[in-house]
């Protein structure tokens, strides 16, 4: 047999190797196979909602709902608004209900914003409109959306006025699982937010957002700007800079010396002066030190120790623009 052949031959023995394990060892598709289940029917809009729902869903029926009609969404000129021209008002966000309405037997629609629905179905619901708002951008890698929070966890839409909104009521609402920071607006060195209701009459005039935003933002701690100190200059401009002279841990990150929700030092410090001072600087050989002992009692019952402090002197601590200044103290 000459080679040619040979090449033939191994070639025609491939090919029905092939057909005959296509034949016989695959298995052979069953004609039922490819029978598909008929889908079942779309569920289909009522086409009468709101009144429709309100009729048990009302004023005295189960979980009672009116007050939507006095919540934005409730806004029928608003064409982006759930209840505007052409959208299904209560059905925009609960799912077709028309099955629902018309028979006492059937299922509730869809989406139920209860505790038995996952915070992912309730939440694409809201994110339906609002997934497309700017302070919305960073919600799928927001803390609050990763740790499983939904947005009725904190928003109450049945209302004509939803709490988290109301810079009297944010703070308390929030608070239902920050419980650490409300003790520390309960300290005497405190931001004037809302430590408990009417606790304070001085309190309140910030909010939970003035510094955060709870659905995300690309800064720590879901700051609304991109550093603390960023965040920290929209209300204290004045120590922003820049300065001739510059104190450098103030321009690193303002926490490195203040706590920003409350604390039992002046000035919402994180550490007492000249305690707070010297972890960065030398007490030796200074007239001001404290930590070394000198002139403390026992050693010195000298009346100047009282008072001591670092800022007696050295004033602007957060800057100077002096000729002089290169210590802070002028």
């Amino acid at each position: 047999m000459t080679k040619k052949s040979w090449g033939y031959s191994r070639r025609a023995a491939l090919l029905a190797a092939s057909v005959w394990l296509a034949c016989v060892v695959l298995p052979v598709a069953s004609p039922l196979a490819d029978e598909t289940k008929p889908e079942e029917p779309a569920p289909e809009y009522s086409g009468m909602a709101p009144m429709l729902c309100l009729g048990c869903h009302g004023p005295k029926g189960m979980k009672p709902a009116a007050e939507i009609l006095q919540h934005s969404m409730a806004n029928t000129a608003d064409p982006n608004a759930p209840f505007g021209e052409g959208n299904h008002a209560c059905e925009s966000c609960h799912g077709p209900s028309k099955a629902h309405a018309m028979s006492a037997g059937q299922k509730p629609p869809g989406v139920k914003f209860n505790k038995e629905t996952e915070p992912e179905v309730k939440n694409q619901a809201c994110l339906q409109c609002h997934g497309q708002e700017r302070s919305h951008f960073n919600w799928p890698g927001a803390t609050h959306n990763v740790e499983g929070v939904a947005c009725n966890d904190c928003h109450k839409v049945h209302t004509g006025h939803d709490p988290i909104l109301n810079p009297d009521s944010q703070a308390e609402g929030c608070y239902n699982c920050h419980q650490e920071q409300r003790a520390q607006f309960l300290r005497q060195s405190r931001h004037p937010v809302q430590a408990a209701s009417n606790a304070f009459s001085h309190t309140g005039l910030m909010t939970c957002t003035d510094c955060h935003n709870p659905h995300g933002s690309d800064g720590p701690a879901q700051l609304k700007r991109s550093t603390i100190n960023e965040t920290c200059y929209d209300c204290h401009a004045e120590k922003r800079g820049p300065f001739l002279w510059e104190h450098q841990p103030v321009r690193e990150d303002c926490s490195s010396c203040h706590t920003p929700h409350g604390s039992n030092y002046p000035n919402l410090l994180t550490g007492r002066t000249p305690w707070l001072c010297q972890q960065c600087h030398s007490a030796v050989n200074h007239s001001s030190t404290a930590m070394s002992g000198i002139d403390v009692a026992p050693n010195s019952f000298d009346r100047r120790v009282v008072g001591k402090d670092c800022m007696n002197c050295h004033g602007k601590v957060h800057g100077s623009n002096h000729p002089s200044g290169v210590a802070l103290t002028r």
